[in-house]
């Protein structure tokens, strides 16, 4: 029988799981759901069936399999092509073909591929990287570098590229990789998050007129949690495309004081569907609502502001 549907996106670095069958499944501690879908990045764990079964996501060049896998994958592809379910004891695959493949393996006693497609030279970039790049704030953390402050829960750290003239991170030492995995118990750590943000901004930005904004991401590109602390003059060369900008002056955006009111209160965060929708939304001033057509003339519409005080 049916438990749950993989299918993997490598240039993201995720995996959309689906439960199809009706014991549960989860990711970390958060239930799926019957027919509902879920992220599952590296550094996660999907457990199957009441948590019988934990698998973890690792994507591995398909050339670092060893023999045996490499025979198991290509008989898979033969026997299994176009397909992506997962059932009790087996996984089937996905197939697309290409002149360069990269391997997705869900492992746990056992590793079974998921094939991919990726240019050459994104894989010799990645090669050079340990790990994901969704996984760097992991590695940043550790970086004394990046570190702005730091204690017995939580760090800080510059963002490595930077929206704004001030921008950091403040990451819990505890694992969690997502607001969905946040609960009830999480409500004294966020607050500690929330506190360590506003102390950045009182200690750090060299203007009492600077203004802040405390919060997350609803969908973050990246694994384990972190509350953003930014100006709001988005003054910054890595401000780029509107992606960038609808990330920070949209809901998607959700204010720090909002998410502990809801783990407060529901004992769980719920992000509005169509959310991720919000990043295509059109230009707009963060300040007056006045639409832009470009980047370069919002920045420029910017200046506008700052200069008026």
């Amino acid at each position: 029988m049916q438990k749950v549907k993989l299918k993997a996106d490598y240039n993201k670095g995720s995996v959309t799981v689906k439960q199809v069958g009706v014991n549960p499944s989860s990711v970390d501690s958060v239930d799926i759901g019957k027919d509902q879908e879920m992220k599952i990045r590296p550094g996660q764990v999907l457990y199957i069936v009441n948590k019988l079964y934990p698998y973890r996501i690792e994507f591995t060049e398909l050339g670092q399999l060893n023999s045996e896998m490499k025979q198991n994958f290509a008989k898979r592809l033969h026997q299994n092509k176009g397909m992506e379910n997962v059932p009790t004891k087996s996984i089937k695959i996905t197939h697309s073909e290409s002149q360069q493949n990269i391997s997705c393996n869900v492992t746990s006693k056992s590793s079974l591929p998921i094939n991919h497609t990726k240019k050459d030279a994104d894989v010799s970039n990645e090669k050079k990287q340990q790990g994901h790049w969704s996984q760097g704030l992991k590695a940043s953390m550790m970086d004394q570098d990046m570190q702005v402050f730091k204690d017995d829960r939580v760090v800080v750290i510059k963002d490595k590229y930077p929206k704004a003239r001030y921008h950091w991170l403040v990451l819990p030492w505890e694992a969690i990789s997502s607001l969905k995995a946040l609960r009830s118990q999480h409500l004294e750590l966020l607050e500690h998050m929330h506190a360590v943000g506003e102390k950045m901004v009182k200690d750090y930005a060299s203007s009492g007129s600077t203004t802040f904004r405390l919060g997350y991401h609803a969908i973050p590109s990246m694994s384990h949690i972190h509350l953003h602390v930014i100006s709001q003059d988005f003054d910054s060369p890595c401000l780029k495309n509107k992606k960038h900008w609808n990330s920070f002056t949209t809901e998607y955006f959700l204010e720090s004081r909002d998410v502990l009111e809801m783990v407060k209160l529901n004992g769980q965060v719920t992000v509005k569907e169509g959310t991720s929708e919000l990043l295509k939304a059109p230009l707009r001033c963060h300040m007056c609502k006045q639409q832009q057509p470009t980047i370069p003339e919002l920045k420029a519409h910017l200046k506008m502001h700052q200069s008026r005080g």
